[in-house]
């Protein structure tokens, strides 16, 4: 590994990881005779008591419909549900909460986009522009798009150390492209992307900007005014929240002249067999039932890191990255897949000889839990000619102590392989 890849080792970090594990129950287990090390949050974070009891104690208190009761249940059920389009909104730095769209995660939101931005603005020798480095959740929904209105997908190249080529893209972005939308940070190698000179480009360009963010909302401060972005999506189950919820936050100009892509329940306030008129901003975007309890979670989660100091967390989970790339990096056979200088905590590697799926099962034995597979971004996969990964990412709750004993498990999947 380059000494350009090992970047200087961080300062450690005032932050007190064995008081916040405290706050996750789950972590307190033992999994084949040995304490958990719960090393897969990029795939799916835990969540502490703090959000577990926000979501019981609705159920066990508040249940009831939202915004069409006026019996007390359901005015309380509502404010919550509200309160937490406030956090969101406060949280991202969104210039008002009606911009805050309530989605099932990152993949409707960005399949909203796509279906209504997209079949409303896109045509025949349109482009719609992505990365070599996207998660399927940002391939496929543009492919379609693409599909239904002739429009073309362009893909930019990636380089070897697993960053997007800006010079590449450079002279892909151009007079036809309609939408430029990217990950934040890279789910399968932990890159974060520089969006500042991406945007910088799209607008050169007179092209609207979409970021994938379920990976880059839970590992730094997330503002949306300041990434000049129009779109921005990011799933509640990796921000340390509950599943099944998730946010589009769009520029409230272009989700006005959207239309809804989902018909029925709080996204009308007339109907007749004649005509419907649809509701106002944001619940034109939010048909049916909501995902009351998960809203409610998701703004616990909000509450949690904010009292947590989460620039402090981000600070250790980079401290953890740092040591993780050292410690992993230093065994014999193992390759440290995505070597980019700016990283979340993330590192995703092969081991010579030994079939990711195989070192998943190992370390598991052991104890610890780590991703394996293609990480949903097969194209990454291709490009390294790898079938697969095994994949271990940290969160604040994570220690040096669960690296090290992966690094152990490791050692013992090359002897089993030898």
């Amino acid at each position: 590994m380059s000494e350009a890849t090992l970047r200087a080792t961080p300062p450690a970090v005032a932050f007190d990881v064995e008081a916040i594990r405290q706050d996750f129950p789950v972590l307190h287990q033992d999994v084949h005779g040995k304490p958990l090390a719960y090393l897969d949050s990029a795939a799916s974070a835990q969540r502490p008591t703090q959000v577990i009891e926000a979501m019981g104690e609705y159920y066990r208190r508040d249940h009831a419909n939202v915004h069409r009761g006026v019996h007390t249940l359901s005015q309380r059920a509502t404010e919550a549900f509200e309160g937490a389009r406030e956090k969101i909104s406060g949280f991202i730095n969104a210039p008002s909460s009606r911009e805050v769209i309530f989605t099932r995660g990152t993949t409707e939101a960005i399949n909203l986009v796509a279906q209504s931005w997209g079949r409303t603005n896109v045509g025949p020798g349109d482009e719609i522009v992505i990365s070599y480095l996207e998660h399927h959740a940002n391939i496929v929904p543009w492919q379609m798009l693409c599909e239904q209105t002739g429009a073309t997908l362009r893909v930019i190249p990636m380089t070897q150390s697993g960053e997007i080529d800006l010079a590449a893209a450079e002279t892909i972005i151009g007079s036809r492209t309609r939408l430029l939308a990217f990950g934040h940070v890279s789910n399968a190698l932990g890159t974060i992307h520089p969006v500042a000179a991406l945007v910088k480009l799209a607008r050169a360009a007179g092209a609207l900007v979409l970021l994938d963010g379920a990976q880059g909302v839970p590992h730094m401060r997330v503002d949306v005014q300041a990434l000049d972005c129009d779109f921005y999506a990011f799933s509640g189950h990796k921000l340390f929240g509950p599943t099944g919820i998730g946010v589009l936050w769009g520029r409230e100009a272009l989700l006005r002249d959207m239309p809804p892509w989902q018909g029925g329940g709080d996204m009308i306030l007339s109907v007749s067999f004649e005509k419907t008129t649809y509701n106002d901003l944001p619940w034109k975007f939010e048909a049916g039932t909501p995902h009351i309890a998960g809203a409610i979670g998701l703004g616990a989660a909000i509450d949690y890191l904010e009292q947590i100091d989460f620039d402090a967390a981000a600070a250790w989970e980079q401290e953890l990255l740092h040591y993780g790339t050292t410690t992993l990096g230093a065994l014999d056979g193992l390759r440290i897949i995505g070597t980019a200088p700016h990283k979340a905590a993330v590192i995703s590697f092969a081991l010579e000889d030994v079939h990711p799926h195989d070192i998943g099962t190992i370390v598991d034995h052991a104890g610890i839990a780590i991703r394996t597979g293609h990480h949903c971004a097969m194209p990454v996969m291709e490009y390294y000619g790898v079938p697969a990964t095994a994949r271990a990412s940290f969160a604040f709750y994570n220690t040096k102590d669960e690296i090290d004993r992966l690094a152990t498990a490791l050692l013992q999947a090359r002897e089993v392989f030898a």
